[in-house]
């Protein structure tokens, strides 16, 4: 601030002659620069652009330290391309005829509009640029990317009916040619699902706007394995990835890449059972301790039931004893109404033991 100040005390010489411009004599002119109050006022000028000039380089500094080695780079060929660009332009403007003093401010803004102009062109298409290329990382526009096992699963159409999905649905050419693959196989369980999945997809295009192959000069590289190839992609769109499969989701996950778990999805929106709650069960069959029987609720919860083996065919009402949390899920005990509580230690026994068998 105070360099900012000393210089707008020397540059009393352009204030002499701004008022020589006016009309006012040389004489007069110096004698007013010199004045007191004008230098310092001119004083005050240069500290006051001192401090604003000095904020814009601070943040200069510390935009520069945030962007990234690409952008850097980006930086540098747009300011070298705009100054090669506005040499045709200048001279020109020179050819044009002299403006005067405005000559100047014409040539600068020329300069200035050329570089911005192609620092703009550049960052549009940052994802193409070979120095960003494997590490960009686009901006979060909504799309989804489908992989080949959510598409098999079939959910995604009825989750997408429901709502809860919001965005362009996306399927890469690959994950396509993955699924026809797929239902061209000779094993006819692997033939069937690979049809099933390119029905989906023939219903989710008839329902929805589903776009098929548009971004897939994203991850050009066919010997590339399939998930890589969809992070890749979901990265330089700003995508999520809609999948069942726990290997894509962990590494998509140390990427930076959104994941959206069907399987997480139909976890967390599993009723939440209490012990001592009624339920309508149907035991189904024997249990792994000797007396238990073994139904299921509807989103395929396992319920063993206490002295439930004479009830095995039948249609039973159940009440919760205890809610057991395991890694597949949560895990129920139960016991018939009529029958009362927990055996005491006995019932204990045997529940341990069954959780040791799932």
């Amino acid at each position: 601030m105070a360099i900012a100040a000393l210089a707008g005390i020397a540059a009393r010489p352009l204030l002499e002659r701004f008022y020589v411009n006016f009309g006012i004599k040389a004489e007069d002119a110096a004698q007013q620069a010199a004045s007191w109050p004008v230098i310092l006022a001119t004083a005050l000028l240069g500290a006051f652009v001192g401090i604003l000039v000095g904020r814009g380089l601070l943040n200069l500094r510390d935009r520069w330290a945030a962007m990234s080695v690409g952008d850097r780079v980006t930086f540098f060929v747009s300011v070298f391309g705009g100054l090669i660009a506005s040499v045709p332009l200048v001279t020109l403007a020179n050819a044009a005829g002299n403006l005067g003093p405005y000559q100047p401010l014409l040539i600068l803004g020329i300069v200035l509009g050329t570089i911005g102009l192609s620092i703009y062109a550049l960052q549009s298409m940052d994802e193409i640029l070979p120095w960003n290329r494997g590490s960009f990382r686009g901006k979060r526009r909504g799309i989804k990317v489908l992989d080949t096992n959510v598409i098999i699963d079939g959910r995604i159409r009825d989750v997408a009916r429901s709502g809860f999905i919001e965005g362009q649905l996306y399927v890469p050419g690959f994950v396509l040619d993955e699924l026809q693959h797929i239902a061209d196989s000779a094993d006819p369980l692997r033939r069937q699902r690979g049809r099933r999945g390119l029905d989906v997809l023939h219903l989710l295009q008839s329902e929805f706007p589903l776009e098929v192959r548009v971004h897939d000069r994203f991850a050009p590289d066919p010997k590339e394995p399939v998930d890589s190839r969809l992070v890749r992609l979901a990265r330089a769109l700003g995508a999520d990835i809609i999948t069942n499969d726990f290997n894509l989701n962990r590494v998509a996950e140390l990427q930076d890449v959104k994941v959206l778990n069907l399987n997480d999805l139909a976890l967390a929106v599993r009723p939440n059972v209490l012990p001592q709650e009624c339920l309508t069960l149907a035991v189904i069959r024997e249990g792994n301790q000797p007396g238990q029987g073994v139904g299921y609720l509807d989103d395929g919860t396992m319920v063993v039931v206490e002295n439930g083996r004479p009830h095995i065919g039948e249609t039973i009402e159940v009440m919760v004893t205890q809610v057991i949390q395991t890694e597949r899920g949560k895990l129920l005990f139960a016991e018939p109404t009529g029958n009362g509580h927990a055996n005491g230690e006995n019932g204990q026994r045997r529940r341990a033991a069954a959780r040791k068998n799932v």
